[in-house]
């Protein structure tokens, strides 16, 4: 979703879990009764999607990240179309999210993982390619915060799988988002305190 720069957290948080999670859980207990249950949780699911298309036209900006989400849900509802089966569209962000840490952790066995290219073209820092090969300390530093992300977007998917044989749609519809944000969240304080540590060795 899109955040603006003037969200402190407590608003951005809040909005998150609106968006994610108590809007698509009213419209999927109004729509049930009354269209199939697939296409209620595809309109339900739209919702962060929508949110963030709306992002697109303010900012006039999509990460290529959105994309990857705006992709996996449009597999999703294909997927449940031809099978029927409703966990495909639960499952909506865990194929980009479980790609994106496999992508990471397999970027390990390379000399420049995928976090250090990110921030390269993030931070725009001519001399980033001299600190990093000259600096043992960022390259390490670089090499765990992307060992650290791999498992934590890993982690993320492995806990929605398992929650969507275990929940009911509606229960699903509520639990998973909240499990996701409380998990990346972690993973969020963990690499603020991680990198104050390290006094900011990027630099």
């Amino acid at each position: 979703m899109q955040i603006s720069q003037g969200s402190s957290p407590k608003i951005a948080i809040k909005r998150m879990l609106i968006v994610n999670v108590v809007i698509p859980y009213l419209i999927y207990r109004l729509l049930e009764s009354h269209v199939s249950s697939v296409a209620a949780l595809s309109i339900a699911a739209a919702v962060p999607l929508l949110e963030t298309i709306y992002g697109f036209i303010k900012t006039r900006k999509l990460d290529a990240f959105s994309l990857f989400i705006f992709s996996s849900l449009i597999l999703g509802v294909l997927a449940t179309l031809m099978t029927g089966d409703e966990r495909f569209i639960l499952l909506k962000e865990s194929y980009a999210i479980g790609i994106m840490g496999l992508a990471l952790l397999v970027s390990l066995l390379f000399p420049k993982p995928l976090l250090y290219v990110f921030a390269k073209r993030t931070l725009n820092d001519p001399q980033m390619t001299y600190k990093y090969e000259t600096n043992p300390a960022v390259r390490a530093t670089f090499r765990k915060l992307t060992l650290v992300w791999a498992v934590v977007l890993l982690f993320e998917v492995s806990v929605k799988i398992c929650l969507v044989f275990l929940l009911t749609t509606d229960r699903m519809l509520v639990i998973a988002p909240i499990a996701s944000i409380i998990i990346i969240g972690i993973g969020v304080l963990w690499t603020f305190r991680y990198v104050k540590s390290r006094k900011n060795p990027v630099q």
